[in-house]
């Protein structure tokens, strides 16, 4: 009979906690609640609170679904299902979830989201059992169920921000977490902290910048993301600028080139890629100088648009007369270098009032540069990228100044401002030779081979006159005309220079010419009197 009545007893005692799991008691005292808590296996925590409240008055409870977490983050937290037994009513909004109750027992029911985290490989959950309520809470009574047994467990009571302990918390043997707590004064909390074991339910907390000014620059997963996006553009455009610089820097050997094209009587001279003498500085070195106008004013000779004069007297030295009228086969650089030695109707000039009027290729370089521009052998692209740049920078400001004030997220606006400045430093770097002006490089310098490598002799008789004076102005800006016009006035009968003669109708020596390319460069720029290049 004793054996019996013991083994009622126990089973009494063993069944009453997991009762306790499902359903709280109902509160024996006014001003006071009983709660059960249970961590769902999908994280989610389901809350059930009884709670009593004296006949003739009413209890309210404010719930905060964001509170302020560390390092300038809010905690978000989300109640859903709400249901309550008896006189009450809830109001849930984005921010604050609200239950007010009358006088009697109600039952409210809940789930949160958001209480499971996981800290240092174990599963916290963490939520305020009493919190918020504009009344006096004479007994706060807890049970908490999770699927596994909790590791450690820990209750602090008292206003907001206490560390004081509450009356109790302990873990039952078989698994039951319970928590009571007296005398909580209206607006006090009794928050508890249950560890679980690693991987217990998974977590779901929920932490977001807080809504503040120093909360808009966190750092948070679409910002490094934006932020390695960022990277790895940066890494590519570094790969990408030292490769550029790279084939700028060192566009490889010469190029074979053939400096007369045709057959027999219809053999002609034609540079590579239709290049002009006066482009050709630019386009090996970057920039034009004296020994490029001058250049393109021997061309223009060859053309015939004019006529070199050699003067009887050694004051007045060359002078440079109108042959034909500019036409549509001349360049807009041309015509500007063409305009500025024979303005207007002027049928001629002198190379000592070209001088005096302080003609050089400052006067022309716009239409030079707009013409290697036009044939995409240069590029305008680092300085517009620059500008843009710069525009980014100030648009990246304004954005970081929005976000920070309304939506959050302004890092974006300092990685608009980033890519701005690399964007306006790296145009810098950039090199404006093109790929087709590389590869113009290389055949320029296959001129100045085949130009070196040619003997006049080798030349056919017919080809000579044809050969000397159309390759004349590559070989003037290539720094080679005395060697090339030397090797042509050492033949027996050197060929005639059909652009070229003297004022009083006679023939001028072939040697002539090295003599007046000289100071025709010294002219513009009384500098020096070729270019060298380095092999």
């Amino acid at each position: 009979m004793k054996i019996c009545l013991l083994v009622g007893l126990l089973l009494v005692l063993g069944a009453a906690p997991a009762g306790a799991q499902g359903e709280p008691q109902l509160p024996s005292l006014p001003n006071s609640a009983e709660i059960s808590l249970k961590v769902e296996r999908d994280g989610a925590l389901s809350v059930v609170e009884a709670v009593s409240v004296p006949s003739e008055a009413t209890m309210t409870r404010r719930i905060p679904l964001r509170t302020a977490a560390p390092h300038n983050r809010d905690r978000i937290i989300g109640i859903r299902d709400v249901v309550i037994e008896g006189a009450g009513n809830a109001e849930l909004t984005d921010d604050e979830f609200t239950v007010k109750l009358k006088g009697g027992t109600s039952i409210v029911r809940y789930t949160v989201d958001g209480a499971v985290a996981e800290v240092d490989g174990l599963t916290r959950v963490s939520w305020q059992l009493a919190g918020g309520w504009d009344s006096r809470l004479e007994l706060v009574r807890a049970s908490f169920a999770a699927p596994s047994v909790p590791d450690a467990v820990t209750c602090h009571a008292g206003p907001e921000g206490a560390r004081a302990r509450c009356g109790t918390a302990q873990i039952a043997h078989s698994g039951l977490t319970r928590f009571s707590q007296q005398n909580l004064a209206a607006g006090q909390r009794m928050e508890i902290s249950v560890e679980l074991p690693g991987g217990t339910v998974p977590a779901n907390a929920r932490l977001e910048p807080s809504k503040t000014f120093a909360g808009a620059f966190v750092l948070t997963a679409p910002v490094g993301w934006a932020w390695f996006g960022f990277a790895l553009a940066l890494v590519a455009a570094a790969v990408a600028l030292v490769l550029l610089r790279r084939r700028d820097e060192h566009p490889g050997d010469a190029l074979p080139v053939r400096l007369l094209t045709g057959k027999d009587d219809q053999a002609a001279f034609a540079s590579p890629d239709g290049v002009l003498p006066g482009q050709v500085g630019t386009v090996l070195t970057g920039r034009a100088d004296a020994v490029d106008l001058a250049a393109t004013v021997v061309d223009l000779a060859v053309r015939n648009y004019l006529w070199v004069s050699e003067e009887p007297s050694e004051l007045t030295g060359w002078r440079l007369v109108r042959r034909n009228p500019p036409d549509g086969q001349l360049t807009a650089y041309e015509r500007a270098v063409f305009d500025a030695l024979l303005p207007g109707e002027r049928e001629s000039v002198l190379l000592s009032e070209i001088q005096s009027a302080r003609i050089g290729i400052e006067t022309v370089r716009d239409a030079l540069d707009d013409s290697v521009v036009e044939r995409r052998w240069y590029s305008r692209l680092p300085g517009r990228l620059t500008r843009v740049g710069l525009r980014l920078c100030f648009y990246g400001l304004f954005l970081t100044v929005l976000l920070a004030f309304t939506v959050g997220y302004a890092q974006l606006g300092l990685i608009v401002i980033a890519a701005g400045t690399v964007l306006a430093v790296a145009a810098r770097w950039l090199p404006v030779r093109t790929g087709a002006g590389v590869a113009l490089h290389r055949r320029l310098l296959g001129v100045r081979d085949a130009l070196l490598a040619t003997e006049a002799t080798a030349v056919p008789k017919l080809e000579r006159e044809v050969l000397l004076s159309r390759a004349l102005p590559y070989a003037l800006a290539l720094g080679e005309q005395e060697q090339w016009v030397s090797g042509f006035a050492a033949l027996k009968g050197p060929p005639k220079i059909y652009w070229y003669g003297r004022e009083d109708g006679g023939e001028v020596a072939i040697e002539r010419v090295s003599d007046f390319t000289a100071a025709l460069v010294g002219t513009f720029a009384a500098t020096r009197q070729g270019r060298r290049l380095e092999a």
